[in-house]
């Protein structure tokens, strides 16, 4: 019987996957396609060890795709042999009529699609990586696990913003939340770590990569998170500004005479660590701030306040946390923000070891003191085990 699950996470600006088995939790083949679009693209494939790159053009989320399957054929393992019996997909935004796993069928993908202006990042890939799945692979299941549906446990008092009833419920207007796969996840590996049962423990996940976001888990049942209709609210990232008072949009409209379409790539595209230093690679930002470029060292400064501030909103949330847990590209890689982000935080319980902080490890560890009330880890995040045991459950 075939074993192995496809998963396929076609993102804003890259397109990851893998090839697993999700019963033995074993990665059999792995990729990152990324700079989509750039002149000059990057593929990583990975089999058996054994690291393959494509360097050149890719112009588009479906040559990647094209490119990403061609990289398995031309290293030993075309998938029409390999033994998939079905793909995941990562699916962006679910809206409020997908929370769980989903087998994808013409109208799924049709509300996908509608769902695009609320995450217009990221859907459209996300549907670019279905249709060229589907293609190839026509006779197996394809599902797809949703960002937001972690998040559809959040209270009322949570998701609701202060706006007009009738016109929220028309248009939809809430919280939904993203990275629910990666903060599912995260949550149950740090339980994992302390030895703990999940519904005991209490935790803050700090989702850093070039999306961002943070949320708070009570027992393994997510309770808050930052961002909110969209991909744009809370945190600060690569691109996107995180939390801005509205009324600055209404402003721009106004003075400066934007419209809608030059808002939207305002904050999508222009925002964040890019709008402020020009860049939105951490690697590059933070070699910028060792070497004194004054617009670098304030989008680190920015960046790591609010992380700050959403820790301290947690916590009160919560009343008692656990653990705060790192992850993500940012998370995982970025010492500094680990410990600036928390620095200050002793009297609140919270201690980093710097020694166990500096030490780069690809394994879940803690990394605060033995004395620290709340236990900081970093936990590398692994959405694509997450969506594979969910599409493994339609074979």
């Amino acid at each position: 019987m075939s074993k192995l699950v496809l998963v396929v996470n076609s993102g804003s600006s890259s397109i990851k996957y893998q090839l697993l088995d999700p019963n033995a939790e074993a990665v059999v083949a792995s990729g990152l396609v990324e700079q989509i679009g750039e002149v000059e693209g990057h593929i990583e494939h990975k089999y058996r060890g054994v690291k393959s790159e494509f360097q050149g053009p890719i112009p588009d989320h479906e040559a990647g795709l094209h490119l990403a399957y061609r990289m398995f054929a031309d290293t030993g393992l075309a998938l029409e042999d390999a033994g998939i019996a079905a793909i995941g997909h990562r699916i962006v935004h679910g809206g409020e009529v997908f929370y769980d796993p989903t087998l994808i069928t013409p109208e799924v993908i049709a509300e996908i699609e509608r769902l695009a202006d609320l995450a217009p990042l990221h859907n459209p890939p996300n549907v670019i990586g279905i249709r060229v799945a589907q293609a190839r692979f026509p006779d197996l299941p394809h599902v797809g696990v949703f960002d937001t549906g972690f998040f559809h446990t959040m209270s009322k008092a949570a998701v609701t913003y202060a706006i007009d009833t009738e016109v929220a419920e028309k248009y939809g207007v809430r919280r939904y939340g993203f990275h629910g796969t990666s903060h599912q996840y995260v949550s149950e590996q740090v339980a994992k770590v302390l030895d703990r049962p999940l519904a005991d423990v209490n935790t803050i996940v700090l989702h850093l990569g070039n999306g961002a976001s943070a949320s708070a888990v009570r027992g393994g049942v997510a309770v808050e998170t930052s961002m909110g209709l969209t991909p744009l609210e809370g945190l600060v990232m690569g691109t996107r500004p995180g939390d801005i008072d509205p009324g600055a949009l209404l402003h721009l409209g106004r003075a400066a005479g934007m419209d809608v379409p030059q808002l939207d790539e305002l904050l999508n595209q222009r925002s964040g660590l890019k709008g402020l230093s020009g860049g939105n690679d951490f690697r590059e930002l933070t070699l910028k701030v060792a070497a004194g470029d004054e617009r670098a060292k304030l989008a680190y400064d920015v960046y790591t306040h609010r992380l700050r501030k959403y820790v301290g909103a947690y916590l009160a949330v919560l009343g008692r946390v656990d653990a705060i847990a790192f992850t993500a590209g940012v998370g995982e890689n970025a010492a500094s923000i680990r410990a600036d982000s928390l620095s200050g935080l002793e009297p609140l319980g919270i201690e980093i070891d710097i020694a166990a902080n500096d030490q780069r490890s690809s394994e879940a560890r803690i990394i605060s003191t033995p004395g620290s009330r709340t236990k900081v880890l970093v936990v590398p995040t692994n959405e694509e085990l997450a969506i594979a045991k969910a599409a493994w459950k339609f074979v």
